[in-house]
Formats: structure tokens, C-alpha cells, sequence
């Protein structure tokens, strides 16, 4: 099966009232994984590299890219592959090269014109490359170990109006919100704000995503889908169950050498992981339930 383009899994998804589940990986295992997860779930996915995990491979996106849309012609369930997280535009104008379909562009951490005025940069660039692009408004909170945002602080939370004419002035295609969840959250106790989320979703014409997804408890995703969130992004989740795995093994045989006998069930841990999230996403509600 050939790659898939994010904005076609996002676009039937929003159609059918439901979300695309988005895992962020770094290593093959990651990927394999990732995709042995949605077979499993018999569901479509996207894979995301962000720009922190080609950091982590020396600065080059391709190799990782290109094994990931090897992987994903393999498949059984469509792939998609999205470019994460990216504040360097050199990065940026690499990804259609890549095998990249889309692009998280990210300058949420600047004052609000900035943002705009970056944000509609990278749009117009990346339509002119075919590519679909997404961008954040409000700061989710917790990236790169920053302390999550308190949430009476300014920029914590997605204005609904702001947000309509940042939507309407760059031209982006979709829109991660800030409505209560933060990156890196290695417990599952975040609470969304429901009510800002359905005013988000009155107000925007363009699919609404979730980050942070890994501290969001299933109760709190099914709500979120229902109440119109159309791409969710899940991260730490992975890294959690693989590197649970990881201990549990070299605890039980710690003269281990052979990474492959760690890495098998680190991967198996992170498609376990993968398979119940997606059933969690894809047992949301077609309305959300009073608060």
C-alpha cells in the first residue's frame, strides 16, 4: 500500500465523526510498532517524526522518513507520514523531499502577530509544495521539559475568536487548540476544558488537534473526539511502555547484550499500546456526554 496523505485520514475522519490516532516515533522499532498496532486495531494511522527526533538522528529526516515510508508500503492499513513540531524552516522545506504528506509548523511560543505572520509563511509555502499544513495557537505546555502552563496563564488556553482569525489570516489546515493537556505527561490525569473545546469547534471551519495526548485519560478522549477533535498526537505513551519493557528485561537477565532480545518486546509493548489507544479513540461517542 502506498503512503497515504495525512490530510485525506484527517479530512475522512472528520467526516465520520471520529479522530486519526497520530504516534510520534523516533526508531524503527518505534515505526514497526506504530504500524503492527493499527493492523491490529484494523485502523489507519499517522506516523509523525518531529523536529527533536531528527535532531536526534544527526539532523537528517530522510533516513528515518524513508524507512518509515518503506514500513507503511508494507502495510496493510493506510499510513500516513507527518513532519512534527517544526520551528526551523529549513526543516520545514525539506519534508516534500522526504516523503512527508504534512507539516506541524510551530511558532505558538511567539507573541501572537509573530505567530501569524510565520505561520502564514510556512502555509504559503507548504500548499505551494502540496503539502497539508497544521499550527498551534495557545501553548499545550510541557515540550523540550518546560513545566506545563498554569491554566489562568495567559496563552494557556485557545481563544475561540483569536483563534477564527489566526485560522482565517494564515490559511492553515488544521489547528492544534490548547484546552487543558501537555506534552510529556507520564501520568494520565488531565482534564480537558469540554467547554472551551465545543466553542472551538463552533467557531473553526478546520479539523481541531489534540496534543499531549499521552496525560489525557480514555474517558477524556472519547469525550474529546466527540466533542469534535479530529487528529489526536500521542507520544510518551510509546516511550513509557517501550521502555518499561526495556527494564523489565535487562532486570530479569541483566548479562544481556544482544539489544534485539530488549527491543522485541519493547516494540510488542508500544503495538499493545498503539492497538488500545486506537480501540479508546475509535469508541468515542458520537455526542459528548453533559459534563
Amino acid at each position: 500500500m502506498s503512503l497515504a496523505a495525512t490530510g485525506t485520514l484527517v479530512a475522512d475522519a472528520a467526516a465520520g465523526r471520529r479522530a486519526v490516532a497520530a504516534f510520534n516515533v523516533i526508531t524503527l522499532e518505534h515505526v514497526e510498532a506504530v504500524v503492527e498496532g493499527a493492523e491490529a486495531a484494523g485502523s489507519p494511522v499517522i506516523l509523525q517524526i518531529s523536529e527533536n527526533a531528527v535532531k536526534f538522528h544527526h539532523g537528517r529526516p530522510a533516513p528515518l522518513a524513508r524507512a518509515a515510508a518503506e514500513v507503511a508500503r508494507l502495510a496493510t492499513v493506510p499510513v500516513a507520514l507527518h513532519l512534527d513540531h517544526v520551528h526551523s524552516t529549513a526543516l520545514l522545506h525539506q519534508a516534500a523531499d522526504c516523503g512527508f504528506s504534512s507539516v506541524m509548523f510551530d511558532a505558538a511560543h511567539l507573541p501572537y502577530q509573530e505567530n501569524l505572520a510565520a505561520t502564514r509563511a510556512a502555509a504559503d509555502w507548504a500548499h505551494r509544495a502540496g503539502l497539508w499544513l497544521e499550527a498551534e495557537l495557545g501553548e499545550v505546555g510541557g515540550k523540550d521539559g518546560a513545566a506545563p502552563l498554569d491554566a489562568h496563564a495567559p496563552g494557556a488556553r485557545t481563544d475561540p475568536a483569536e483563534a477564527r482569525a489566526f485560522v482565517e489570516a494564515t490559511g492553515v489546515d488544521a489547528l492544534a487548540v490548547a484546552v487543558g493537556s501537555s506534552h510529556a505527561m507520564t501520568s494520565r490525569t488531565a482534564r480537558l476544558d469540554h467547554g472551551l473545546l465545543a466553542r472551538l469547534h463552533d467557531a473553526l471551519d478546520v479539523p481541531l488537534v489534540l496534543h499531549g495526548s499521552s496525560g489525557v485519560p480514555d474517558g477524556e478522549l472519547g469525550r474529546a473526539v466527540a466533542g469534535g477533535i479530529t487528529k489526536v498526537n500521542i507520544g510518551t505513551a510509546l516511550n513509557t511502555a517501550m521502555t518499561a519493557a526495556v527494564r523489565a528485561h535487562l532486570a530479569d537477565d541483566p548479562r544481556t547484550v544482544d539489544p534485539r532480545s530488549y527491543l522485541a518486546p519493547a516494540r510488542t509493548a508500544i503495538s499493545r499500546t498503539v492497538s488500545e489507544l486506537i480501540t479508546v479513540l475509535a469508541g468515542a461517542p458520537e455526542a459528548a456526554p453533559a459534563p
